[in-house]
């Protein structure tokens, strides 16, 4: 895997994620670390503030998603076929961080489990998630 091809599409190759402004922090084999920089846009809650939920789920997915493409090849095609999402306690008005592991790779499927934590806590957990991919295989 080209890391750097990687890195490149992370942040640069997919519309939402650069909206997001999503950053790689580390890419290795079967496991993955991102962060969204806090933006006043990401905020659900503007009483607390609290970041919105969807942003908390989408961390997750393309942080797991992207964990299992680390696995494959760059011309492999991955989508989600299932995602779940627990929510522990709000993410505050900082940036958001989110570290993903491959559980389980097949050929055709790969499964990872994603943590997520805000700035400067990263043993307080804002949510936790489970993703299955399909693996579409390039070649």
């Amino acid at each position: 895997m080209d890391f750097e091809k990687l890195k490149d599409i992370i942040e640069n190759g997919l519309p939402f994620n650069k909206w997001l402004g999503i950053k790689v922090v580390e890419l290795a084999e079967g496991r993955v670390k991102l962060c969204i920089p806090f933006k006043p846009e990401l905020v659900g809650d503007p009483r607390r503030p609290a970041l919105h939920g969807g942003v908390l789920s989408t961390l997750v997915d393309v942080t797991g998603g992207f964990a299992v493409w680390t696995s494959c090849h760059l011309e492999d095609r991955i989508a989600t076929i299932d995602l779940s999402v627990d929510y522990l306690r709000p993410a505050g008005a900082k940036d958001l961080y989110a570290e993903a592991e491959v559980r389980l790779l097949g050929n055709r499927v790969g499964n990872a489990s994603v943590v997520l934590w805000s700035a400067g806590e990263p043993e307080r957990h804002v949510a936790v998630g489970r993703a299955v991919y399909n693996i579409r295989r390039g070649k």
